[in-house]
């Protein structure tokens, strides 16, 4: 049987350079990553997700590459790469890393001869028109910052396509010799180890192939399976749950994708404090294969995308958690990390913590998280949730603020989220930090196989603010409740029970219902783990 270990893994996701920096330069490093991974080994977490780490003009994040077989000089070297590899395999630690093969950089050396030379084996490796096409301003995927979705170049004297930016130009996957290259760029990364791949942009990727381009998918995964049976695809998909048999197959294509839209409901049921969008939303989950799996989370390295609610639904979350016009971001997401949306208050963000570590699917956390880091909204567009990890009380470990190439790593100086207030050494040292919280729920959740594995139902116990899950797998039954609301919520276990004894997974304690008929009580954001024996 297939080694299906992301079922129940929990995943953390990390940028290189605002990780640890071990040399003073302003820059994180794979030496400071690898010397500091007892922090994700104490969380509990047991896959890292690197954030691209590749040779590149850095303007994009480093997801405009200019090398996808080497390592930025400014992370360190192959070596280096190595190195940190074999210290995460010491420690148990699998390490997925970002495809990013719809587009390169305009300073990759294929679009250079693409551009520059009539008879390069790279001509046809970009999508170029001689005429710019009709609808070249539709369809932007940033809006105010991006205008058109084709620039025409002096050189080659024709347009070429770029999603995203225009220092990004758009392979041409139709090309079967751009696809052997993918190929060759997985092949030598699983190589190195690698447990496999994010794929960055999935859906645009797929754009040119014609007749059934979600088959592309099961090419990928069958070179993938020939080279490390285990290794998997997880998907940056942001799509409507009617096209994820498409995505899925029959478990021969993605083995894993973001759960997007049931991201954008938890934010409208936290805003609403009511956690009727998110039980709506899981009761239209479609069935998956059984290798399946949808990845879960509450941020990562980009906005809050929230296209997919309705205007009113937007406004509403804009109001709760971005009032502000610079907390908001391409009309229709929030460039903002989840302990300030949540107004530093602690027992909010434990809840949703623990309601995202419960949710059907694979959890990936986004560091910082874990000890409620803030964001610094002078940054430009993404960015503000792109500061350096705050490792101590002085400071971001080794980060320079004075590097004039620092800026988009530039911490969080002041204010109730700089380093002296939140910091992993102090929360570390202490048992009822956020921290500590996060590192319970980890673990409770690494313990519940029924949560990963098994089918979720969803109950109703006649409380509209409480989201209440029963996953069932093999023998095992785990009840989840949350209260989503600032007031006391009274339930009704005795069904749910059914007069079985309840272990509390958070407390490690037997706990029974607390009132004679079944009643049990949440407190105002209050939350519960139980396994039914």
């Amino acid at each position: 049987m297939r080694n299906l270990w992301y079922k129940n893994a929990v995943i953390y996701c990390l940028d290189v350079d605002a990780f640890r920096d071990s040399d003073g330069d302003g820059v994180g490093d794979f030496r400071g990553l690898a010397d500091h991974l007892d922090h994700i080994e104490a969380l509990g977490a047991n896959c890292i997700w690197l954030l691209p780490f590749y040779p590149s003009p850095n303007r994009d994040n480093g997801y405009d590459v200019a090398d996808y077989y080497n390592v930025d000089p400014r992370y360190g070297t192959l070596g280096d790469f190595a190195e940190f590899m074999q210290a995460a395999s010491d420690r148990g630690l699998r390490v997925i890393v970002d495809l990013v093969v719809n587009h390169t950089s305009v300073e990759h050396p294929w679009f250079q001869a693409s551009r520059s030379d009539p008879q390069s084996h790279y001509r046809d490796w970009y999508v170029w028109r001689k005429e710019k096409p009709d609808d070249a301003e539709d369809g932007v995927i940033f809006p105010g910052v991006q205008k058109t979705t084709w620039t025409f170049d002096r050189k080659r004297r024709e347009y070429y396509n770029h999603r995203f930016y225009e220092h990004q130009a758009d392979l041409n996957i139709a090309n079967p010799a751009v696809r052997e290259e993918i190929q060759r760029i997985m092949g030598f990364w699983l190589a190195l180890g690698v447990s496999g791949f994010r794929i960055d942009a999935a859906p645009f990727m797929l754009e040119g192939l014609e007749g059934d381009p979600h088959a592309y998918l099961a090419e990928l995964q069958s070179f993938l399976s020939w080279r490390r049976a285990e290794a998997i695809l997880l998907a940056e998909a942001n799509i409507p749950m009617e096209e994820a048999d498409a995505y899925f197959g029959d478990g021969d294509r993605l083995h894993l994708i973001f759960n997007f839209p049931l991201n954008q409901k938890l934010f409208l049921a936290l805003a609403r404090r009511d956690a009727a969008p998110v039980r709506a939303m899981l009761e239209s989950l479609p069935a998956i294969p059984a290798i399946a799996q949808w990845a879960t989370f509450l941020r990562n390295h980009d906005e809050i995308d929230l296209g997919r609610l309705s205007d009113a639904e937007r406004a509403e979350v804009f109001a709760a958690f971005g009032p502000d016009e610079d907390m908001q971001l391409y009309d229709r997401g929030l460039r903002r990390r989840l302990a300030p949306m949540l107004g530093g208050d602690e027992r909010r963000i434990r809840l949703g913590f623990s309601l995202m570590l419960s949710l059907p699917g694979t959890p990936v956390l986004w560091y910082g998280d874990e000890i409620g880091m803030g964001e610094n909204l002078d940054l430009p567009e993404r960015h503000p949730v792109r500061t350096p990890m705050q490792w101590t009380p002085e400071g971001a470990g080794g980060f320079s603020a004075a590097d004039p190439g620092s800026w988009v790593r530039a911490p969080v100086l002041d204010g109730p989220f700089a380093p002296a207030f939140v910091n992993a050494e102090t929360q570390k040292a202490s048992g009822d930090s956020l921290f500590s919280t996060v590192q319970r729920l980890v673990r409770a959740r690494r313990a519940c196989r029924e949560i990963g594995w098994g089918e979720v139902e969803v109950l109703d116990l006649g409380a509209s603010s409480v989201l209440a899950l029963r996953a069932r797998w093999r023998d095992g039954e785990v009840l989840t409740l949350h209260n989503l609301a600032d007031r006391p919520a009274t339930l009704n276990l005795a069904e749910a029970i059914a007069g079985r004894r309840c272990v509390n997974l958070l407390h490690q304690g037997t706990v029974q219902p607390a009132g004679p008929n079944g009643e049990w009580r949440l407190a105002p954001f209050g939350f519960e783990w139980l396994r039914l024996a």
